[in-house]
């Protein structure tokens, strides 16, 4: 099938084919497991990258717990966020050792 630019990485639209197509499938086999390991070779991709897809479909939609991509990515921009605000902390108390501290005005 169709890889993007980033060499191995899938397009957003072939990664959700091929979870419609486990889903609209999976009754013809004994176990979502087979419809998977059925049809990663149709897609071009191994099983376990699309088990790893479809668990993220379900996960999405609320058919299976845990937390959704929406979730995961505001935890990573928070954690970004969280890093580079203790970096700035950083880098403002040693500026701070370089200036001796004010005297109050009276």
């Amino acid at each position: 099938m169709e890889k993007n630019k980033c060499g191995n990485r899938y397009s957003p639209e072939v990664r959700e084919r091929a979870v419609r197509m486990v889903f609209e499938h999976q009754g013809e086999f004994d176990s979502q497991s087979a419809a998977i390991k059925s049809i990663a070779p149709k897609i071009g991709c191994g099983p376990d990258t699309l088990r790893a897809w479809v668990r993220r479909s379900e996960t999405d939609s609320g058919r299976r717990d845990g937390g959704t991509t929406a979730e995961r990515d505001r935890i990573k921009a928070l954690e970004r966020e969280n890093r580079q605000l203790r970096q700035a902390n950083e880098i403002l108390k040693k500026a701070s050792a370089f200036h001796p501290p004010l005297e109050p005005v009276a």
